[in-house]
């Protein structure tokens, strides 16, 4: 009986966690671009444009739910659903203070792997239901860059794995006497710059551009139906933030506070790098993505969990004196090295 209380009351404080974050980081992502760019940003609705929002959601509402004649009509609608439950089931796992999570999984990390890779099966889904072949081959190349990311992503994740000796994302954070980013500083880097492809954030948002009047698999979904992928994003936005925080930051752990206040900070923390990166930074090419996915940042997510096995085998991982200048030193040596083996100019990459 306190199992299934435990798991509802869980179930409802994520789904509201989900949600209102979900929305915040709306405003303060319009907002935070508004400065970058020198503009005012949401400033209308509500003060300081906080209810902008809700009035953009209401409005994707009230839009017609328009469906193509020779579309599949039931993958059609169940293509958002399963884009976007996956990302939500992501919290499941994700500690907000000492065994405050909803389930302790002792295999978590390979949990949010695997159930973040079911957001794939949606986009090719609305891809290949829209009845459009532009939608479709907008979803093959989301998938290409999508797959092509997950293999540094997971292997940036190891290196914290091997430090902490758990794959229990609680174990992990119990496990950072010192946040991971100062042992895995690489790792972190390489994390952070995959997630953000296998979300399609900038510079990776080779899904639609301003100049076009289409949106990859998108384009034949209106109303509530284009708000779920809508949503999808930046619930994904938000667990990227939340994985990292959990993984490099220290997860809930922080003095003075309590546990899910410092959660939130360092959440909010790697959401505005995030998006820094999209007010700074121009799209790549998609040849570009690719070649810097498979050519630069695999390689360098292979040598950094080599390094980071013999850091652990050797005993120098608990030498926090000598680990912490070593792993940074490591760092900036191995980008500087693969910097210069790596060209991205004229389509060409290793020239």
């Amino acid at each position: 009986m306190m199992d299934w209380l435990h798991f509802l009351i869980f179930t409802v404080i994520l789904f509201g966690f989900v949600i209102s974050g979900v929305l915040f980081f709306i405003w303060y992502e319009r907002r935070g671009l508004g400065r970058f760019q020198i503009r005012p940003g949401p400033n209308r609705a509500g003060p300081f444009g906080l209810l902008q929002p809700i009035a953009d959601a209401v409005k994707v509402l009230l839009k017609e739910d328009l469906v193509p004649a020779l579309a599949d009509k039931p993958v059609h609608f169940l293509a958002p659903l399963v884009a976007f439950v996956p990302a939500m089931a992501v919290f499941a796992v994700i500690p907000f203070g000492d065994d405050a999570l909803l389930a302790d999984l002792n295999i978590g990390i390979l949990y949010i792997m695997a159930v973040s890779s079911v957001v794939v099966i949606g986009i090719f889904m609305a891809g290949w239901a829209s009845s459009n072949k532009y939608s479709l081959l907008g979803a093959m190349r989301t998938i290409a860059q999508e797959v092509s990311y997950e293999i540094p992503l997971v292997l940036s994740i190891l290196g914290a794995v091997m430090l902490a000796g758990s794959l229990s994302l609680n174990e992990i954070v119990k496990a950072q006497n010192v946040p991971f980013i100062f042992l895995q500083p690489l790792g972190f880097l390489i994390y952070i710059t995959a997630a953000m492809a296998e979300i399609n954030r900038t510079p990776f948002d080779l899904l639609e551009a301003d100049s076009e009047i289409i949106a990859g698999f998108q384009t034949e979904y209106s109303g509530m139906k284009f708000g779920l992928f809508y949503l999808t994003e930046y619930a994904e936005t938000l667990s990227v933030s939340a994985i990292a925080s959990t993984l490099f930051l220290g997860g809930w752990a922080g003095p003075f506070l309590p546990g899910f206040m410092w959660l939130i900070i360092k959440i909010l923390a790697v959401f505005t790098l995030i998006m820094w990166v999209r007010a700074t930074f121009p799209r790549l090419r998609i040849d570009q993505v690719m070649a810097f996915g498979w050519k630069f940042l695999l390689p360098l997510a292979l040598l950094n969990l080599l390094l980071t096995a013999i850091l652990v085998l050797t005993g120098l991982s608990d030498q926090l004196w000598l680990a912490i200048p070593l792993n940074f030193g490591l760092a900036a040596a191995l980008i500087f090295l693969m910097s210069r083996q790596f060209r991205t100019g004229g389509g060409h990459a290793f020239s």
